[in-house]
């Protein structure tokens, strides 16, 4: 059951970083509240953690490079957005703040995830 919730709340973060990456590029209507910003962040880790207790050791540096590829695909849409409507390719709509977040976020959390459980050529 903790897996199970802990993947729905990894799911429900990943959203929240999506669509605030969607809004300021006009592909989604409606705005990204604060609740948003602050569940991007907080459901992500909350929900990979909670999905990582009850994992075995084998499956999880799975969950760890599947979460930290997509964080790194979130950080990656971001900075694409980001680059388009700089060179004014797409139009902006509104404040870019939450696509630099998501940028910066995306890039260290998934970093983290896809650096880690590296086996050393030592060991």
């Amino acid at each position: 059951m903790l897996l199970i919730a802990g993947l729905f709340l990894l799911a429900l973060g990943l959203f929240s970083g999506a669509y605030l990456v969607l809004v300021p590029l006009g592909l989604a209507g409606g705005t990204a509240g604060l609740t948003l910003w602050i569940l991007f962040p907080a459901f992500t880790i909350a929900g990979y953690l909670m999905a990582a207790i009850p994992t075995e050791k084998t499956a999880l540096p799975l969950l760890s490079r599947v979460t930290g590829a997509l964080l790194v695909l979130l950080a990656l849409a971001s900075a694409a957005g980001l680059v388009l409507q700089a060179s004014s390719v797409i139009e902006s709509r509104g404040e870019t703040f939450s696509l630099w977040y998501v940028l910066c976020l995306g890039i260290v959390l998934g970093a983290a995830g896809l650096g880690s459980h590296r086996k050393d050529k030592a060991a």
